[in-house]
């Protein structure tokens, strides 16, 4: 069992580091955090005891944000020392999806390496988890959460990973047959999911689940969490919609919107630089109708006007601009 899992978790390391300039034969920084992590007198012993106070620590490290690439695959070695295969199976998967939030690989990855594992037709709970991990990856969610219920016990803490799966699927089959969303079930659903955010602040999808489970203020919430955690990922578009949907914006204006979080970088690269032009990728968002994103950015280059560099630049923009972008600029170069 061990030499067939510890080939999943192998392969888990290929797929991530391959699209990171991985690949040579010299040890890389998670082997390497790896082995710091786990205290090596551990991996040679049965004392299971041992192996659960080191998921204990590695468990809070993710509670107070320090969660690092390659924590989840020392996680997934200690799982599978302490015989927790079906826990080792999701805490591979989690460096996956980790990996997969911030745009480093694509789902498919996930998906031949969940397909590789049961090819390998391990023992059942490997088994058990891997296919119910495809079925969570493929969006198949009341397939995912019978699955993971039967592998996952009342013994799980709330915040788990396989918790929070199957929070998940909770979540997207509320979505899909529930028009009133303060149904008793739904609201203890939603109430648990947002309990455990401490331990996904750095997980982009768990951001995301949100934003698209919820309404109004929360769901912006997530939305802007997800976008900050991961500008480029894969759930970056789908939440500026959300962000835009709040603001009663139009969809296509979705393609303008930043983050609070964004419009403050942009600035501070921009002012540390001395560089006004690094401010023309915030000229789309300040042309929109308005709504919170626009007026924030607006208020924040207004600021910028006592500096002559940058309102030179607003007064050049606003010569050869129009409409609503010509006015916001003549109103911040007016500061």
């Amino acid at each position: 069992m061990k030499i067939y899992f510890e080939i999943f978790t192998f392969l888990s390391l290929v797929i991530v580091f391959s699209c990171c300039g991985g690949g040579n034969s010299q040890i890389t920084p998670v082997q390497q955090d790896r082995q710091r992590l786990i205290p090596q007198q551990i991996i040679g012993e049965t004392d299971r005891q041992a192996l659960l106070r080191s998921l204990d620590e590695l468990a809070e490290l993710e509670r107070a944000g320090s969660w690092i690439q390659g924590m989840a695959l020392t996680e997934s070695g200690l799982r599978e020392n302490a015989g927790d295969y079906a826990g080792a199976v999701a805490a591979a998967y989690k460096e996956l999806a980790l990996a997969y939030g911030r745009g480093l690989i694509q789902k498919e990855d996930i998906k031949q390496g969940l397909l590789n594992l049961l090819e390998m037709k391990n023992e059942p709970s490997v088994t058990g988890a891997a296919n119910a991990i495809l079925a969570f990856v493929r969006g198949q969610w009341a397939e995912a959460s019978a699955g993971l219920s039967l592998l996952f016990d009342q013994y799980e803490e709330p915040d788990s990973f396989a918790n929070w799966m199957l929070l998940v699927c909770a979540l997207e089959m509320n979505r899909a047959v529930l028009a009133d969303t303060e149904a008793a079930e739904n609201r203890r659903t939603s109430a648990a999911y947002r309990a455990i955010r401490a331990r996904y602040a750095q997980f982009p999808e768990y951001w995301y689940r949100g934003a698209r489970a919820f309404s109004g203020v929360i769901a912006a919430d997530y939305a802007e969490n997800c976008i900050n955690s991961s500008v480029l990922g894969p759930f970056a578009d789908e939440c500026r919609k959300i962000l835009a949907s709040h603001a009663g914006l139009r969809p296509e204006d979705s393609l303008s919107i930043k983050t609070k979080r964004e419009i403050e970088t942009i600035i501070s690269q921009s002012i540390n630089t001395g560089n006004p032009e690094l401010l023309d990728s915030l000229m789309p968002l300040i042309s929109l109708p308005d709504n919170p994103y626009t007026v924030y950015a607006t208020g924040m280059l207004r600021a910028l006007n006592s500096v002559p560099v940058f309102r030179d630049y607003f007064t050049g923009q606003a010569s050869f601009s129009s409409g609503r972008l010509a006015e916001r600029l003549s109103y911040i170069s007016r500061g």
